[in-house]
């Protein structure tokens, strides 16, 4: 090869390598701006996160929490939370927290709705000193009681159980140690309001189906999207459009007694409170509900996914199942019962024949666990079975105005 062909190649080769080292250049330079780009967004996306749990834990500490953050300083840049009602009268909230870092801001919004009972498939404040969840006993969903637990030969609990005091074993942890297959924790303190049920009339007034005192008792019968009602056991009843004479879902008896009954099409709250008796009469009425027969909904959520019905059953007294010939052959139960101060249980569960099961498909929170039946070791005696499965619906979903814990829940994250 000749001398200047020698040097053509050497130029080549060398214009070359200039070529590629300087793409090798710009690759790295542009990996650089990228990884430092990266670096300014990851980093102001994360502070903006840390804030919004900043945030939900000053809620959890005190729900009435408003104040938020302002230009905070935080891992070299600087955040800012604020708290957004969305909803006052339902009390829904929101944190819009925005993480600031070297020119970039990253937003994280969350939604927070307060807590409610009916997400529990059960709870008591009172266990009383003779009831046992035994090897029969199965809870399905989440499970609570402030009081301490009585367990024999290893009940089931399916879902995430707590108590505010100990476990109490009939023979010793080894024979009677329940399996909690959704976890276990003592020592939570969970109490029940004082005013859960009378801080619901306001919005029936407003909005709902409101009985006044002056009734002994409310006969309510669920008919679909209808509702029927009247005052006396031989009346003729009155039916309303519940789309229309409802329109908030709450159905609210004041002062009396309500017996109900039906088919539920639709998301709807029954409430009984007491009222205080005239001059010279002394105590409470009202504030109990009787269930006459089975009440159920239009939709079985478990037979149709689709199926939005949901129905509350609260009372400032108790939930009692009527001993009447409708319930002594099995009764249903589709429902998210609240006992403010009593509990559910069987009308003359001692002395009633034996009555099926009680096929409840909800949920049940009361102030003190109630009997609803008797039984020895050859079988029920008087009363009713037990066959409650827990509606999973009600982890994301709660009847009307259904009463709440007085704590918030995440129900949205957006990043």
């Amino acid at each position: 090869m000749g001398g200047k062909a020698s040097l053509l190649v050497v130029t080549g080769f060398s214009l070359m390598f200039l070529v590629i080292a300087n793409n090798f250049g710009t690759v790295s330079n542009r990996s650089i701006d990228n990884y430092v780009n990266y670096f300014d967004k990851t980093t102001a996306h994360n502070i903006a996160i840390s804030g919004a749990n900043m945030a939900a834990n000053e809620i959890y500490l005190d729900p009435t929490w408003v104040d938020g953050f302002s230009d905070e300083p935080y891992q070299d840049g600087t955040l800012d939370v604020s708290i957004n009602i969305l909803n006052s009268f339902q009390n829904i909230r929101e944190i819009v927290s925005k993480g600031k870092f070297d020119g970039i801001t990253s937003t994280v919004r969350v939604t927070l709705a307060p807590s409610k009972f009916s997400k529990f498939a059960y709870y008591s404040v009172s266990e009383g000193k003779n009831i046992w969840w035994t090897e029969n006993d199965t809870v399905w969903g989440p499970f609570h009681t402030q009081d301490e637990m009585r367990v024999y030969n290893h009940p089931v609990f399916y879902g995430k159980a707590t108590t505010q005091k100990k476990l109490i074993y009939y023979h010793n942890e080894k024979e009677d140690k329940p399996y909690f297959y959704g976890g276990f924790e003592q020592g939570v303190n969970l109490p029940m309001p004082s005013d859960a049920v009378s801080g619901i009339e306001s919005p029936a007034k407003s909005d709902g189906l409101y009985f006044p005192p002056g009734q002994d008792t409310v006969y309510l019968t669920f008919d679909y999207d209808s509702l029927k009602y009247k005052y006396r056991y031989n009346q003729k009843y009155k039916t309303v459009y519940l789309p229309d004479a409802v329109p908030n879902g709450v159905i609210f008896a004041h002062g009396t007694v309500v017996r109900l009954q039906g088919v539920v099409q639709g998301q709807y709250s029954v409430v009984a409170s007491t009222a205080i008796t005239g001059e010279g009469r002394g105590g409470e009425i009202g504030g109990t509900i009787y269930l006459d027969d089975d009440v159920v909904y239009s939709k079985d959520p478990r037979m149709d996914p689709t199926s939005t019905d949901l129905l509350g059953i609260i009372a400032e007294d108790g939930v009692l199942i009527t001993d009447n010939a409708a319930n002594h052959d099995d009764i249903n139960i589709d429902a998210s019962i609240f006992c403010q101060n009593g509990g559910f249980g069987a009308d003359n569960y001692e002395h009633r024949p034996v009555s099926g099961n009680i096929n409840l498909l909800g949920g049940i929170i009361q102030n003190t666990r109630q009997a609803v039946g008797t039984f020895d070791k050859r079988g029920p005696r008087s009363g009713f079975s037990k066959r409650y499965k827990y509606d999973n619906r009600f982890l994301v979903a709660s009847p009307p105005y259904f009463p709440g814990t007085g704590s918030f829940e995440i129900v949205a994250w957006y990043e």
